[in-house]
């Protein structure tokens, strides 16, 4: 008999994030093969609901002509110059509300104030400042992800532990390196969660945007293919703002695996 104890099982893995990406795929081959099935099955009306076959078709006429590339480019151009607007005076702001007293007292109540306003009901005055061209565009979209971006520095920076803090103090290190090697990877997980958001907020702006008042980009293309009742060419401009969405989560997914190494 077997006196020996049997071995511990390694319990430390839990919660640990995989990548399954089977599993991805699977899950959006069966929505569209569900929704193909009802379309064919006479289940959804093809003027409301087309199918995944006729917005395909729909998509790759866009493609043949030019018109899809020439509305993702307005799109694409105004949704990156925003961004990185709205991003790079977001983390200004928000690592200095997170490091500096004066400037949390001050920043953080006008941040709490003018967040929840909807930017696009704003939209009219920016074109009033700045006309109807691209400049009130980009700054609505900068003015949604600005705010989101102060709030996701300003945490990620309560969030560093005090002790490191501390501990840079007492190796006499001056407070930019302080700053820079700890504050800054330390607030950096919570804020690249913070950049997945603000992606999702600035394709939403930029359609509303072009919807009041461009004449070329998916928002306008979108409204445009509703008011002639092309369902096909709408959902087909809808799946290529899904797209840029997408595109946009994975190079903050790349950014996190580069930057976040160390975790």
């Amino acid at each position: 008999m077997d006196d020996r104890p049997a071995p511990v099982p390694f319990r430390g893995g839990g919660f640990e994030p995989r990548r399954l990406r089977l599993a991805s795929l699977a899950s959006l081959a069966g929505l569209v093969l569900a929704w193909q099935a009802a379309s064919t099955g006479g289940l959804a009306n093809p003027l409301f609901l087309p199918s995944p076959v006729a917005v395909a078709a729909a998509l790759w006429e866009l493609a043949e002509s030019g018109a899809l590339a020439r509305h993702f480019a307005a799109s694409f151009g105004r949704v990156a110059a925003g961004w990185l607007a709205g991003t790079g005076l977001g983390l200004a702001a928000g690592f200095a509300i997170g490091i500096l007293a004066a400037a949390r007292a001050v920043g953080m109540p006008l941040v709490s104030a003018i967040f929840p306003i909807p930017k696009i009901a704003v939209l009219p005055l920016f074109i009033l400042w700045f006309g109807i061209g691209e400049p009130s565009k980009v700054a609505t979209i900068a003015a949604g992800v600005f705010f989101p971006t102060v709030i996701a520095a300003a945490g990620g920076v309560d969030q560093v532990p005090r002790s490191l803090i501390r501990m840079g103090q007492s190796f006499g290190l001056p407070a930019w390196a302080i700053v820079l090697r700890i504050v800054v990877p330390g607030a950096m997980p919570t804020v690249l969660a913070g950049f997945r958001i603000t992606v999702a907020i600035a394709v939403i702006l930029v359609v509303a945007a072009e919807m009041i008042g461009a004449d070329e980009g998916l928002g306008a293309f979108v409204l445009m293919a509703g008011n002639l009742m092309r369902t096909d060419q709408l959902l087909a401009g809808v799946a290529v703002l899904s797209l840029l969405g997408l595109a946009g989560a994975g190079l903050v997914s790349l950014a996190e695996r580069l930057l976040l190494r160390w975790r």
